[in-house]
């Protein structure tokens, strides 16, 4: 039976007195993966933000649902430890921090039966090295001083030990080398089959590696045509302008 993670409802966001999104909806179910594509600043980080509980965007009229409840009634971390992940742009860096010790109390905090002392090095271990990820990372700073390509890593890390039932992976790809590219696509594909995942990406190469069932196209604020791999071909070819009459 298909099990519903999350649904998007005539969702209204604005920041300040500036509307952004506008009426947008969306459904995902367990073990599909949906990608936005669309000009900057059409609001595709706006929805990742917004469905995570980012205090700067307010709903102004709509709803959204994880797993049939309202995301109103969960604060940020409860979305967190409810199974909800999401992958940033720019990933913050938290100097004075460990990633070993990071990774550790992510894992305590979000997953309902964490693995404990031998079990959990275990895991990490076998992530890390999925990933090709020198265990001299686990005593460096998150993400201090680290490379695009090393943020990016450590963001899919993080999702492989949190086995989110949702996963919002915003422009992962960004500033990835064709090698990168394809060590973090083997990521996302490994924890897609138990997740919904939505990836917004401005390119069509990452869809390449991680195929999804549908991409949906965003211009100001809302999807104005969605579609199956194949949109995001037409999309690289042909770019959007074809569908600002839809908008």
């Amino acid at each position: 039976m298909t099990e519903e993670i999350l649904r998007v409802e005539n969702l209204h966001v604005s920041v300040g007195d500036v509307p952004i999104l506008k009426g947008l909806n969306l459904v995902i179910n367990r073990g599909e993966i949906h990608a936005i594509m669309g000009r900057n600043g059409s609001g595709k980080s706006t929805l990742a933000n917004v469905i995570m509980g980012h205090p700067s965007y307010e709903i102004t009229d709509g709803h959204v649902f994880y797993r049939g409840q309202a995301l109103e009634d969960l604060e940020v971390h409860e979305r967190a430890r409810a199974g909800m992940f999401l992958s940033f742009q720019y990933p913050a860096s938290i100097p004075g921090v460990q990633v070993g010790t990071f990774l550790k109390k992510s894992v305590s905090s979000v997953r309902e039966n964490p693995p404990k002392g031998r079990e959990f090095r275990k895991e990490l271990t076998a992530a890390m090295s999925q990933l090709s990820m020198d265990k001299s990372f686990l005593s460096r700073y998150v993400n201090d001083g680290f490379s695009g390509g090393e943020k990016k890593r450590l963001e899919i890390l993080q999702l492989l030990l949190l086995q989110p039932h949702l996963a919002l992976l915003d422009e992962t790809d960004s500033g990835l080398d064709i090698d990168a590219l394809r060590i973090v696509a083997e990521g996302i594909n490994e924890v897609a089959p138990n997740s919904a995942s939505l990836i917004i990406t401005h390119y069509q190469r990452l869809l390449d590696l991680v195929q999804p069932h549908f991409v949906h196209a965003m211009i100001d604020g809302n999807i104005v045509h969605s579609g199956g791999p194949e949109l995001a071909l037409e999309l690289e070819e042909r770019g959007y302008d074809w569908l600002d009459n839809a908008a």
